[in-house]
């Protein structure tokens, strides 16, 4: 695949800084030298009746009736707030309202919030870059410069000591722009021309455009309305799009723009009919062939043609529900990672020239019931393979017969294949992380077994890693099921039973909460708190029974387990029954919503960040982007049977009147994943349903989407001000 090419944003999930060779976000300073675990004396912990607040926004009822095609009805009184055009002068007037209401409440602590604001810039090398890799004959690399927002994406001819060629300078690109990204470019294969993909409200609903790299001239060529995937043909001058459809979102058509033809007449290569796949394009590792990826929850299919003379792209196997698989070509083979007869997967492959047909597939690697294989990497001579087991990531190394693990030193960490651009080479990189240990990229001879370190991500401020402990504990769930807990506290903490503990968590769509170093995190350690990740069933980290044992009708299990694992950490003393604060986002806010109805009272405080609460009322709606995608993860509540399950834990319908945590609650308008009207929603009913005068916070980024505002200084104020509510909630001082 082209090592170019650019993750695509995941469904539903919280776009996360994941620390593996990301510039920005991951690593962090205090200030001279690393602090003691001693914290200076708290703010007591805010209050409505301590602030002497105005009223709360108080949200208009109205009547409306939600029906489900089986008949049952409930009414939603908050309905009227959405607004699709985002325009509706009584809605924005209402968002603006508990803005207002949050800058309220957050004006006493906005010294803390800067100390803490001062801290996580304070520790990320402002001018740092990426590892160079090396694709042909250029060397490409992605670097900041010193107090500027935006990434600067460059290439140097022959080595790293030639001029630099700028790709893209997303500051200049960003000027005169409340919100800027670029989700993906990707280089003709010559090298001459980029095509990227810009979006400037943060829907994640994106323009084509094509840059000359010899002129530096950006081309009249504009397509609009697009996801974020691309690949070249062979011809240096043609771009295959994916097309969304306007309203849902959706990804529908393939289409081929060749430069400086009229968008209009680009032809349309292929159409997914079924709503409920998602469609990406990729190019091969052997750059011989284009694909179109089309994936559902349960179901894959791809198709392919020859990359220097397309022409119909073929099927490598129909699709079949329960049947998923992914294909890659290098020299004259396909290698397959399936499902087939394999819940955790396994390798496959197959001939090229022998399409269309699954009989052909032999085993490369077999299926293990303890092993998930989460990915792989194509060598002219070897074979490295991405795999889970025991909760952990690991990297297999297949050649020549043999198989060779790459080494771990940590008893919880993250191990992922890196950039790879060069199939004909013995070295392979890989990123290496953990709570303690800061982004990390090696590089391994498969021959020699000789290893190199090629960057660690700089923190400053007196970081030392020394400093802190990471463990890995394991939590019994009420029906006897074992969940894993990644740890991390400052070394001489004591289990006594009084220190602060955030617990985060997600547990959807089979997406892994990984022990990945967030030196954000560092601002609440230093302060004597302890960070938990509870790796609980949704997620994939125990492999693919984990999932399902934590999706449709199994979804109660991420909720309870999350209730569990804070309960086995009180009473194994880490932290003070009165002093646990929860933290989640998208699905991962899903999950809070849940653990505020089901068990309020075993926490001080919840952040809950662009949270899906509204889960029967958006998955009844077709028109809402993702809803179709999602009915195998959710279930579809047209059937009573899933219409009451999904109801039952719903968070908005859930709310009762009982005494709720603190909350810190926060979305932006232009979110396309979970629109903003879900969280708005759920705060007005809380606001008229609790008994508790606890506050509650409702922050809307108005110029943002599901990932926030787009600056990387920007992002630091939003968790500045998350950190500094939610260590107020918890007694923890500056």
């Amino acid at each position: 695949m082209s090592p170019i090419r650019r993750a695509l944003p995941l469904r539903h999930a919280l776009t996360l800084c994941l620390g593996l060779g990301l510039l920005a976000g991951c690593s962090g300073r205090d200030d001279a030298q690393s602090p003691s675990v001693t914290a200076a004396p708290a703010i007591p912990p805010l209050s409505a009746e301590s602030l002497a607040l105005p009223p709360a926004p108080v949200a208009e009822k109205r009547s409306y009736e939600v029906v489900a095609p089986h008949g049952a009805t409930r009414q939603d009184e908050y309905y009227w707030l959405r607004d699709d055009s985002r325009q509706s002068p009584e809605v924005l007037a209402y968002l603006n309202a508990e803005n207002a209401y949050a800058d309220a409440v957050m004006a006493p602590l906005r010294g803390f919030e800067n100390r803490l604001y001062e801290e996580m810039v304070g520790r990320i090398k402002q001018d740092d870059a990426s590892v160079p890799f090396q694709y042909k004959d250029y060397w490409y690399y992605t670097r900041f410069e010193e107090g500027k927002e935006y990434p600067i994406h460059a290439r140097r001819k022959g080595s790293m000591d030639a001029p630099e060629e700028i790709l893209l300078d997303l500051n200049r690109l960003a000027e005169g722009k409340s919100f800027y990204s670029v989700a993906n470019f990707e280089v003709s294969p010559d090298q001459q021309l980029l095509a990227y993909v810009e979006d400037t409200v943060g829907r994640r609903q994106y323009t084509l455009r094509i840059k000359n790299l010899a002129t530096g001239e950006t081309y009249a060529d504009e397509v609009p309305g697009l996801s974020a995937s691309l690949a070249w043909a062979g011809d240096n001058r043609t771009v295959y799009y994916i097309e969304n459809d306007p309203v849902t979102l959706l990804t529908k058509r393939v289409r081929a723009h060749t430069l400086g033809n009229d968008p209009a007449d680009d032809p349309v290569v292929y159409h997914e009919p079924d709503d409920s796949f998602y469609m990406g394009l990729l190019t091969t590792r052997s750059e011989k062939y284009l694909c179109i990826v089309v994936q559902s929850t349960v179901s894959s299919e791809q198709r392919c043609t020859e990359r220097n003379a397309p022409g119909e792209f073929r099927l490598i196997a129909p699709r079949e529900r329960d049947f998923e698989y992914q294909a890659d070509h290098l020299g004259e083979r396909w290698v397959v990672r399936t499902n087939w007869n394999a819940k955790n997967f396994k390798l496959m492959q197959f001939a090229d020239g022998r399409w269309g047909d699954r009989t052909q597939w032999r085993d490369l690697l077999g299926h293990d019931e303890a092993v998930f294989i989460s990915g792989y990497e194509l060598f002219d001579d070897f074979l490295a393979v991405g795999e889970r087991s025991d909760g952990l990531t690991r990297i297999r190394v297949l050649r020549d017969g043999q198989a060779e693990y790459v080494k771990a030193d940590e008893p919880a960490y993250v191990m992922a294949l890196s950039t790879n651009a060069q199939p004909g080479t013995d070295w392979l990189r890989y990123t290496y992380t953990s709570l303690t240990t800061p982004a990390t990229t090696y590089e391994l001879n498969v021959k020699t077994g000789e290893r190199r370190l090629l960057k660690e991500q700089p923190v400053l401020g007196g970081f030392d890693k020394a400093d802190y402990v990471t463990d890995r504990v394991w939590a019994t769930a009420r029906d006897g099921t074992r969940v894993p807990v990644s740890l991390l506290y400052r070394k001489g903490f004591r289990k006594d039973g009084s220190a602060a503990l955030l617990q985060a968590g997600y547990g959807s769509y089979g997406s892994s909460r990984d022990p990945f170093f967030n030196s954000n995190v560092l601002s609440l350690v230093d302060r004597g708190m302890v960070y938990a990740i509870a790796h609980i069933r949704g997620g994939q980290e125990m492999g693919r029974h984990w999932y399902e044992q934590g999706k449709l009708l199994n979804k109660i299990n991420t909720f309870t387990d999350f209730i569990d694992v804070t309960d086995h950490l009180v009473k194994e003393g880490y932290a003070a029954p009165d002093r646990v604060a929860a933290m989640g986002g998208s699905a991962g806010g899903l999950l809070m919503g849940a653990i505020a109805n089901m068990a309020p009272e075993k926490y001080r405080v919840i952040v809950s960040l662009v949270p899906f609460v509204d889960v029967v009322t958006t998955m009844l709606d077709e028109s809402i982007p993702l809803t179709t995608n999602e009915f195998d993860e959710w279930g579809n509540p047209k059937d009573p049977v899933y219409y009451d399950y999904m109801l039952s834990y719903s968070p908005y319908d859930q709310l009762s009147a009982q005494a709720y945590p603190a909350m810190y609650i926060g979305t932006g308008l232009w979110d396309s994943q979970v629109q903003y009207w879900e969280p708005a929603k759920y705060v007005a009913r809380l606001r008229d349903r609790r008994t508790d005068d606890n506050l509650l916070v409702f922050r809307t980024q108005m110029e943002a989407g599901h990932g926030g505002r787009s600056g990387r200084f920007q992002r630091f104020r939003e968790t500045a001000e998350q950190y500094a509510f939610m260590l107020n909630q918890l007694g923890v001082g500056e």
